[in-house]
């Protein structure tokens, strides 16, 4: 009986030791091959960043007072001796800053170890326009001769220029870029599940 028992001891730390031994090698070997880490790789960044496509940052919103004047011999000769025409607009449009992702390609993504390098084309305004809707003719002076119309036409082209030399002068650009910092910086860390750092691309101009 003695003889016995020692066996069963014997064979139940025989397979105490067999399962001690299985789960090591579960934790330690098998489970590193069933549970692998997410690959992260230049193309798969680069195809969640053009799905992007051209992303607004920052957007103006202007409401100027605008006075057009042109000299009566710019529309007729016969009208060279009437005063010149003035028409005066009171223009509400805007202003889009943004940055093209679509225009970032494989090299322009850098990854070193944790962290994430990306050179982002330059900001640029991507829109800007009047909102005819807001915007009124206020007042046409000497301008009934002078084909009314296509003055008023010219002084809104002319005002919509100058949306956009407004915002440049404002800085857009500059707020473009602080603007993908905040906003691209932790979108893309979530996407790559890394550190990113945003730089821009040198100019080619």
């Amino acid at each position: 009986m003695k003889i016995m028992n020692i066996k069963l001891i014997i064979r139940a730390l025989l397979f105490g030791l067999l399962g001690v031994l299985l789960l090591y090698v579960w934790k330690n070997v098998l489970k590193k091959d069933v549970i692998s880490e997410p690959v992260i790789n230049q193309t798969t960044i680069l195809k969640e960043i053009t799905t992007l496509g051209k992303l607004e940052l920052v957007k103006y919103n202007f409401k100027d007072i605008v006075e057009y004047e042109k000299e009566a011999t710019d529309y007729h000769m016969i009208n060279k001796f009437l005063p010149n025409a003035k028409a005066v607009l009171i223009v509400m449009g805007e202003a889009t800053g943004c940055i093209d992702l679509m225009k970032i390609s494989k090299s322009d993504i850098v990854i070193e170890k944790d962290t994430l390098i990306i050179y982002l084309p330059e900001p640029e305004i991507c829109e800007y326009k009047i909102n005819h809707e807001k915007s009124k003719v206020y007042d046409v002076s000497n301008g009934y001769f002078l084909e009314q119309g296509k003055m008023v036409d010219e002084a809104y082209k002319a005002a919509e220029k100058q949306i956009k030399n407004s915002a440049l002068e404002m800085g857009i650009l500059s707020q473009t870029t602080t603007n993908a910092e905040k906003i691209l910086k932790p979108l893309l860390e979530k996407i790559s599940l890394k550190k990113v750092v945003l730089k821009q691309k040198l100019s080619t101009k």
